[in-house]
């Protein structure tokens, strides 16, 4: 125990062993400077008698041994020593202290030799020696103020945060599996990020150059492609991930019982472009279709509005919409059925197309709100139920988008058994919120197509996923996973999902996923991925100095296993996140923080082997405008031959629905 009577007598020891060092060098230069001390007078015969007895113990028969011997207990005596601790002392000084005394201590040999007189001698060898001495002392003294435990050097916390990482590859037939490399402590080790189980939802966040697509989701298309997956591909700057999707699909082929054929969907380039129709007849089998379709593309074209779904001048237009929609599903069998004849028909007068409109019983209930406001003159509420439904769908009025909104080379049943597909959609950042809309309307209704019970496995991937807006994304990485349906969501922040979805379904989709890969993300993105992913067990080390010692206090406590912070300086490629696993496949450790691996070089001589996509068709000017004139002449057609007989003599349309009602 540290208690003051222990202090005190090792105190007495240190000094009495000094005091032996001190003696025995004082007797050293007493015998060999004899001569000089009788010369001087500071000898008696007292004196000579005791130390000649102490002379004859052998100690002091050499210059060099009672100097070796006075040293020694010295070096001893230091050992005791608890000097005040000092931080900013610096160990080459001390070091510089002890060379110098040892130098000084025992040159003064060399003393001896000089050809001057004794006393000068005398003088020099005790004053070097002497010095020497005092140099040991003070340098061995500074020596006790060293504080030597030292704290950790990792000032960025870097070993501490470190955790155990799945080191095995867990492969199944649905799995992408990644290469990686993490740090565990001071040691760098190899690592795979396995998502055994895409269909409960992969969501990957990561800001403009975190090396999303580079290092996540171009693997995704490898590997399912590879698997013989069916996939759809929302390529937001086209054709970059297309280009792998159709390279990677004439390699593996040959894994398909029946070989998927390759669809794109380009508005800007029509000769690389098929034509599909998306509001197909076949696929629409009640009116629920029809407002599920109008829903879409009115909050494709006014993303504000998703926030204010149920307002009365948010719903009147998609009401509106879903009429004209299900008439022309059910007109002659949904011979007009598509985007660009909606969109004409509803640019037809008030009066014609109300009287076509009453026409179709089940959307009657849809267009009475319109046509009493229309019969009673409330002008200004009428263009305020259906101007911003005709404002919105009047930007799509494109003869390229005419054009392929209009085909029909293909359907959107992705995963059919008897016809898998791979189909790319290609949008242009510079056109998003014309392009997002129609893009949007082919997602949810390819969307319905795919989840249904009985079809291939399938994966949809969608790249900046907030520039396009599906209503059920939730429920479909929810009901989906029995449908072997895997959905990959790329963003590059939740806050940017929150904007554009509203912040009640982007909280959903971001909770409902079971896999999360996520590279550099800031604010609130970053501190909600940290406080998911948990906290473990670090080591916390505190240092406390006082007037003689240094304590140090070692303990664990939990903290975040990946602090926002960190989260916030993922360089390119490093990535942080949490995989979900199966019942049959357990894996203990789902959290990670590597540097997933790519083979830079092959990819980039893989990249210039690859094949352009090719030319479905060659598209004139004039097929575009003779498309776009057809369109329109078909609604002209369809609205007179629904009005023949019904306005003879002039009849309105208010006397038309007055002999209707009689």
């Amino acid at each position: 125990m540290n208690t003051g009577e222990d202090l005190q007598s090792l105190r007495k020891i240190i000094d009495f062993t000094r005091l032996i060092s001190l003696f025995i060098l004082s007797i050293h230069f007493y015998l060999c400077c004899y001569l000089v001390f009788r010369h001087w007078g500071w000898t008696a015969e007292i004196s000579d008698r005791i130390i000649s007895a102490i002379a004859k113990t052998g100690l002091f028969s050499s210059i060099l041994k009672p100097k070796l011997v006075s040293l020694l207990l010295l070096v001893v005596s230091l050992f005791g020593i608890k000097g005040k601790k000092q931080e900013k002392i610096q160990i080459a000084a001390i070091v510089v202290y002890l060379l110098a005394g040892g130098v000084f201590y025992f040159s003064s040999i060399l003393c001896f030799y000089l050809n001057i007189g004794a006393e000068l001698v005398t003088v020099l060898y005790i004053s070097l020696t002497t010095g020497g001495y005092l140099l040991i002392l003070a340098g061995g003294a500074k020596l006790s103020r060293v504080i030597k435990d030292k704290l950790r050097p990792d000032i960025f916390n870097l070993e501490n945060e470190t955790f155990p990482q799945e080191e095995r590859l867990l492969e199944n037939e649905y799995s992408v599996n990644l290469p990686a490399k993490y740090r565990l402590r001071a040691k760098i080790r190899d690592s795979w990020i396995n998502v055994i189980n895409p269909f409960r939802g992969l969501l990957v966040s990561g800001s403009p150059g975190a090396g999303k697509s580079y290092f996540v989701i171009r693997h995704v298309i490898d590997q399912h492609l590879k698997k013989a997956f069916s996939m759809f591909i929302y390529d937001f700057k086209f054709d970059d991930l297309s280009k792998i999707a159709y390279n990677k699909l004439l390699k593996y082929q040959h894994h398909y019982k029946i070989k998927p054929k390759f669809y794109v969907i380009n508005f800007d380039d029509l000769n690389r472009s098929h034509r599909c129709n998306p509001l197909d007849p076949e696929a629409m089998e009640d009116i629920t279709d029809a407002t599920e379709a109008s829903r879409t593309i009115m909050m494709g074209l006014n993303r504000e509005w998703i926030k204010k779904q149920g307002d009365f001048f948010v719903e009147s237009p998609i009401n509106f919409l879903t009429a004209i929609i299900w008439y022309l599903r059910k007109y002659e069998n949904g011979k007009y059925c598509t985007l660009p004849h909606v969109i004409e028909l509803m640019q037809v007068d008030y009066d014609r197309l109300f009287a076509v409109l009453l026409q179709q019983e089940e959307i009657k209930v849809l267009v009475n709100p319109f046509i009493s406001a229309w019969q009673n003159k409330a002008m200004a509420q009428l263009e305020g139920q259906i101007a911003s439904a005709k404002i919105g769908v009047a930007r799509l009025c494109s003869p390229q988008l005419y054009y392929v909104l209009s085909g029909n080379d293909f359907t959107l049943d992705v995963n059919n058994p008897d016809e898998p597909k791979v189909i790319c959609m290609g949008n242009n950042p510079q056109k998003l919120q014309i392009y997002g809309a129609v893009l949007s309307l082919y997602v949810s209704r390819m969307i319905k197509l795919v989840n249904r019970k009985g079809q291939l496995k399938s994966s949809l991937v969608f790249d900046e996923f907030p520039t396009i807006y599906f209503n059920n994304m939730d429920s479909l990485i929810a009901t989906a996973r029995s449908n072997q349906v895997a959905t990959t969501l790329a963003v590059q922040d939740f806050s940017q999902l929150r904007k554009d979805y509203g912040a009640e379904q982007a909280d959903v989709i971001v909770g409902i996923v079971g896999n999360i890969i996520s590279g550099q993300v800031t604010g609130d993105t970053a501190k909600q991925l940290s406080e998911s992913f948990g906290k473990i067990m670090q080591d916390r080390e505190s240092r406390s100095i006082n007037s003689a010692d240094v304590s140090i206090s070692r303990s664990t406590q939990l903290d975040f296993a990946v602090p926002a912070a960190k989260i916030s300086s993922l360089s390119s490629g490093e990535f942080v996140g949490m995989v979900a696993d199966n019942p049959d496949q357990k894996i203990k450790l789902k959290m990670f923080h590597a540097e997933i691996q790519n083979d830079h070089s092959g990819i980039a001589g893989e990249e210039a082997s690859y094949r352009p996509i090719p030319i479905v068709e060659m598209v004139s000017a004039l097929d575009i405008k003779e498309n776009y004139e057809k369109i329109k002449r078909d609604i002209e057609e369809l609205v007179a031959d629904r009005l023949v007989g019904l306005e003879p003599g002039g009849d309105t349309m208010g006397e038309q629905e007055q002999s209707a009602s009689l």
